[in-house]
């Protein structure tokens, strides 16, 4: 059953499943990338290596490639003489090198193993002139050799589906000689800020309006976490104006995000052109009059117009979901701070407590820099973190060892 208006504020938790249910599962189309430019992109299908790497067996360091055993009883004392028959090097081929007894080759790292040869000796443990090395040190077979696909081998699975391409894979993916991979073509997120009051940053503020920061706030959120945005700009508080505008972007895009008119105000409209309602009215603070809807088959998540409670909003529910759809989950860094003074909480709801931190003999400190107020975006420039006080708390007292999570 649908709900209208904040009949009931949604638990967290309960709220992110019910939308995960529903939305979770949306599938993605693929598409076919350079691998120059998929880095960050969601991997569309298993990675196959078709080549050994390293793809035949090669120096590890720089030294002479001979027979193992013939250095088992070598010491400074008494080392063992092995004549230089030559020098390889990385890149140039030696299929028709051998090493017999009592022979090596010097070698340079990376360069391929010769017949015959079983072990690399590196150059410090060695004296040698330009036709003979005395061997101080014994070494084990295959000593410092990298061993054909030690790193890789040829049919090996490298990467699978669903995996985030980071920069090491890159390097992997470029060590196989992979040119294109297929990756899911990224999410497409319409957003649209309403309210007669607003106008742009870039436009002359005059009396009366106020500029719209919650908007650019939210887009360069969503460009963080890898989406493509299409920005709306603001619309008036007119509710064929925002259908239309509902209207022109569920054509386009995977997920709407709207920003303010969500309140249950005589202006705030967007529910009623929504209509197919699955929660409005969230159990946290700030970020209360967040909600989301379902609009010509496409997700809204409605979020209020204050800065930090659309912060709040986006955070709980939009990032799990778009992180769960780009496959890129974000983990904030976690560490544990005192508590400077006392915070009462309201039982019930989530609080998001926003706290500077800084060390005082040697023990970490969370100062809360602003107990209430959704509206002060500056609250968040100055916090070093975030404390996330759960439903069940009644406060917390001053002292108390609390969880930070780092902006």
């Amino acid at each position: 059953m649908m709900e209208k208006g904040f009949r009931e504020l949604k638990n967290v938790d309960e709220a992110l499943n019910i939308v995960m249910k529903i939305f979770g599962s949306k599938n993605f189309e693929k598409e076919e990338l350079k691998l120059s430019e998929a880095l960050d992109r969601v991997l569309a299908e298993d990675i196959i290596s078709d080549i050994d790497i390293p793809p035949f067996d090669r120096a590890a360091v720089d030294g002479f490639a001979l027979k193992s055993y013939e250095t088992f009883s070598a010491s400074p004392y008494n080392p063992a003489v092995f004549k230089i028959k030559g020098i390889i090097e990385a890149g140039v081929e030696n299929e028709e090198i051998e090493v017999g007894e009592g022979e090596c080759y010097a070698i340079y790292t990376g360069a391929p193993i010769p017949k015959g040869a079983d072990a690399v000796v590196m150059v410090e443990d060695c004296d040698f002139n330009e036709n003979f090395v005395k061997v101080k040190k014994s070494v084990a077979k295959f000593a410092n050799i990298s061993l054909k696909g030690e790193d890789i081998k040829k049919g090996e699975i490298i990467m699978r589906k669903g995996q985030l391409i980071r920069p090491w894979h890159i390097g992997v993916l470029s060590s196989i000689g992979r040119k294109k991979v297929i990756v899911y073509r990224l999410p497409i997120i319409g957003v649209i800020s309403i309210g007669d009051e607003l106008v742009d940053y870039e436009d002359k503020l005059t009396k009366g309006k106020i500029i719209d920061s919650t908007r650019p706030m939210i887009i360069s959120l969503l460009r963080e976490i890898g989406c493509n945005v299409i920005d709306k700009g603001i619309i008036r508080d007119d509710y064929n104006e925002i259908l239309n505008s509902l209207s022109e972007l569920s054509n386009n895009v995977d997920m709407i995000i709207t920003i303010g008119g969500t309140s249950l105000g005589g202006k705030d409209l967007v529910p009623k052109v929504i209509k197919d309602i699955v929660f409005h009215g969230l159990a946290i603070k700030p970020g209360k009059p967040t909600g989301f809807g379902i609009f010509n088959e496409k997700p809204v998540l409605m979020l209020p117009g204050y800065p930090v409670s659309a912060l709040v909003g986006f955070e709980c529910i939009g990032m799990p979901l778009l992180s769960h759809w780009r496959g890129k989950k974000i983990e904030r860094k976690k560490v544990r701070a005192i508590l400077s003074r006392r915070v009462p909480i309201t039982p019930g709801i989530r609080h998001f407590l926003r706290v500077s931190l800084k060390k005082i003999d040697n023990k970490l400190i969370a100062e809360p820099i602003a107990l209430t107020g959704s509206g002060l975006l500056s609250s968040i420039t100055k916090a070093d973190g975030i404390i996330i006080i759960k439903e069940n708390i009644e406060g917390l007292e001053e002292g108390e060892e609390v969880e930070v999570e780092i902006l």
